[in-house]
């Protein structure tokens, strides 16, 4: 089954020339129309949208409304957009220039269909550097398990069910 992307732009020439690269493909599908909000997925896997100086905001979208939460590949150039990106509801989420080369989008595409995070070296390194220290550092953000929960973990092992670990405990 073909990847199905749906391209969002203010742009029918910019369109056009995804449209025609990505149809070359024999795993990507184009859907037909131009999205006019990329809060309509219709059906997509992945949807392609691209930034023109700034004019799209994805906080403002209704991405929460649909079904079914595809992948999203922004083209923009603005810096901020993978923290946005993050915090939506979305499979998977991308972020490339978009003077992006043909084969960088086409695999952009395809890893997001495979639930991957898309995004130049430097904006993961941004976020990587965002993460609380412990992490680099190693420690481990996880607390010892009681006693009383290591004998539910034990119980559940054993396969019994909730009604038969309250009666055992």
């Amino acid at each position: 089954m073909p990847i199905r992307v749906l391209i969002f732009t203010s742009s029918p020439a910019l369109r056009a020339g995804l449209d025609a690269l990505l149809s070359a493909q024999d795993d990507i599908e184009v859907l037909p129309g131009l999205a006019t909000d990329p809060g309509e997925f219709s059906g997509s896997d992945v949807l392609m949208a691209v930034d023109n100086d700034g004019e799209l905001n994805l906080e403002d979208r209704g991405t929460q409304q649909c079904e079914s939460t595809p992948a999203l590949l922004l083209l923009s150039e603005d810096d901020q957009a993978a923290r946005v990106l993050a915090t939506l509801p979305l499979s998977a989420w991308g972020l490339l220039p978009p003077d992006c080369s043909a084969e960088e989008l086409l695999a952009a595409v395809r890893a997001l269909h495979q639930g991957l995070v898309v995004a130049p070296p430097s904006q993961l390194r941004a976020r990587l550097e965002a993460l609380p220290a412990a992490l680099s550092e190693g420690e481990l953000l996880v607390e010892e398990l009681t006693e009383r929960e290591r004998e539910v973990l034990q119980l559940l092992a054993e396969g019994l069910a909730n009604k038969q670990i309250a009666l055992e405990l």
